[in-house]
């Protein structure tokens, strides 16, 4: 493992120090505190000025076109993730944005490419639904031809941002006879299409996200992404992301596994707690003079970075188990205190403790849980077959 530096030319010096001016400006301690407050992990005003900016376009875009090189966009990420930019629905928009450009038609693409550079068009995933846990293939939500569009029926559930968003990108069965990965179609639908109902749901962590009903919604073709029956060929690339098959970079410039943002959080909270059981307190001593207070300091930190390292879909799962396992360890070297949110007085770190400890659980439930991504680990890295989740047959008598 390489863990060399990287040495910046003077015009990349200029471009960090520029980035970091312009997020320092943006995403205040205000923006923070109203994102925690409101569970979105999206705030419009940061979102649009990124875009007036060209970061949106330059991010988003490959190099040849116009975005950034591999290492100005390892420092972009970077500084994105220190600032605590809010994040999901920038995610999903990214995720999706690539598969618009891969399967969308000339005209679907000259409708939602520009908002989505200009930050004004955001896009979030309809997947799930109500029934049907984390096997998206498994959908019920019907796409029934009607002319030249579509009429679309169904629910889904954990349908994240969707009241910032403009479009959804969502999986419709369009053949319930044929096997399940044969009878599915991606359609990126307008949100404000009649017959669409937005419903916010509250997580245990605080986080909002929704259902959304769709009764009679009728659909131009024009938002058909791909074949018809062909929608597990588009959807496959965004699913691929969320589940953590990162191919490994030579040049070191990219995350080894994704949740990487997220794990921020994590280490933001290592960090003010290794800072907070050094100061000296009234009575002269800290508490990582205590023994078991620097034993479980440590053994979080030494968790945390293992976890930092594991690579692809290893790393998916390493990150969320070890957010669950070391945030009560956090709160619980830092006392009452450290269960008071951000800009609290008397918070023992400004919430960061309450705030991983709080949002651990969903990242272990983003793209599908820690069970579905261990079965995965199991079957197709370790060869060890497929679950087998029947009840175990009673021998005859």
């Amino acid at each position: 493992m390489d863990f060399s530096r990287v040495e910046l030319s003077d015009d990349d010096q200029d471009f960090l120090d520029e980035v970091r001016t312009f997020l320092r400006t943006h995403v205040t301690e205000e923006v923070i505190r109203r994102d925690r407050e409101t569970g979105d992990n999206f705030d419009e005003g940061v979102h649009l000025a990124l875009g007036a900016a060209g970061y949106l376009e330059k991010e988003w875009k490959p190099e040849s076109e116009g975005g950034f090189n591999r290492l100005r966009n390892r420092i972009w990420q970077l500084e994105k993730r220190r600032a605590h930019v809010p994040w999901v629905t920038s995610g999903t928009t990214a995720m999706i944005a690539r598969s618009v450009e891969k399967f969308g038609s000339p005209e679907l693409k000259a409708e939602v490419m520009p908002g989505v550079y200009s930050g004004h068009v955001r896009l979030c995933l309809g997947y799930t639904e109500p029934e049907g846990g984390s096997d998206v293939a498994t959908c019920k939500t019907r796409a029934v031809r009607d002319g030249d569009g579509w009429v679309i029926n169904g629910s889904k559930m954990f349908t994240t941002g969707a009241h910032n968003c403009q479009y959804v990108f969502l999986i419709t069965n369009t053949d319930p006879t044929a096997p399940k990965h044969k009878s599915l179609t991606m359609f990126l639908v307008p949100l404000d299409s009649p017959g669409i109902e937005i419903q916010g749901v509250r997580t245990v962590d605080g986080d909002r996200t929704n259902i959304v009903y769709y009764s009679d919604v009728r659909v131009d073709d024009k938002y058909r992404l791909g074949e018809v029956n062909d929608g597990w060929t588009v959807v496959r690339e965004p699913l691929n992301v969320e589940h953590g098959a990162v191919e490994a970079a030579k040049d070191g410039l990219q995350d080894v596994s994704i949740m990487m943002h997220q794990a921020g959080f994590m280490a933001a909270a290592v960090d003010k707690a290794a800072a907070k059981v050094a100061e000296v307190r009234p009575d002269g001593r800290r508490l990582i003079d205590d023994g078991a207070v620097a034993y479980r300091l440590g053994r979080s930190v030494a968790r945390m970075e293992a976890a930092l390292s594991a690579t692809s879909i290893f790393g998916r799962v390493a990150l969320a188990q070890t957010m669950r396992d070391i945030s009560p360890d956090l709160m619980d070297l830092l006392g009452t205190a450290a269960s008071l949110p951000i800009g609290t007085d008397g918070a023992a770190d400004d919430g960061a403790a309450e705030y991983v400890y709080r949002f651990a659980p969903l990242v272990g439930i983003y793209g599908g849980t820690l069970e579905v991504f261990r079965n995965m680990i199991a079957q197709y890295v370790l060869g060890l077959g497929k679950p087998a989740y029947a009840p175990v047959a009673k021998k005859a008598s």
